[in-house]
């Protein structure tokens, strides 16, 4: 059979050094980045919501994350009361507010 391949010879393996420590340096650098890269900033975005939303007072004007703009008429514990137009009006958990408007920003 060795007409046509040839035949394969097992060859020694290439000595090799401590790869322990080199992965586990290319670990604690993988984490690094992406600490640095993806969890603080969303830590730090969370830390911004949340202190958005325990400030949040009557006559505030806000954009909720589906999109409405409204005022905000009443401010619950969990739970604010906008006014969305003239005897209309909604109550949205607090933490579905997506941002602060400046005031006079919205119409009603």
């Amino acid at each position: 059979m060795s007409f046509f391949i040839s035949d394969a010879m097992a060859q020694e393996a290439a000595a090799g050094g401590e790869p322990g420590m080199i992965n586990f340096v290319f670990l604690i650098v993988l984490f690094l980045i992406f600490y640095f890269l993806l969890l603080r900033p969303q830590i730090k975005r969370a830390k911004e919501h949340k202190k958005m939303t325990e400030a949040l007072a009557k006559n505030d004007e806000i954009v909720t994350s589906g999109g409405i703009a409204g005022k905000v008429t009443k401010v619950d514990e969990s739970f604010i009361t906008l006014k969305i137009s003239e005897g209309v009006e909604v109550q949205v958990q607090k933490n579905a507010v997506g941002s602060l408007l400046p005031k006079g920003t919205i119409k009603v």
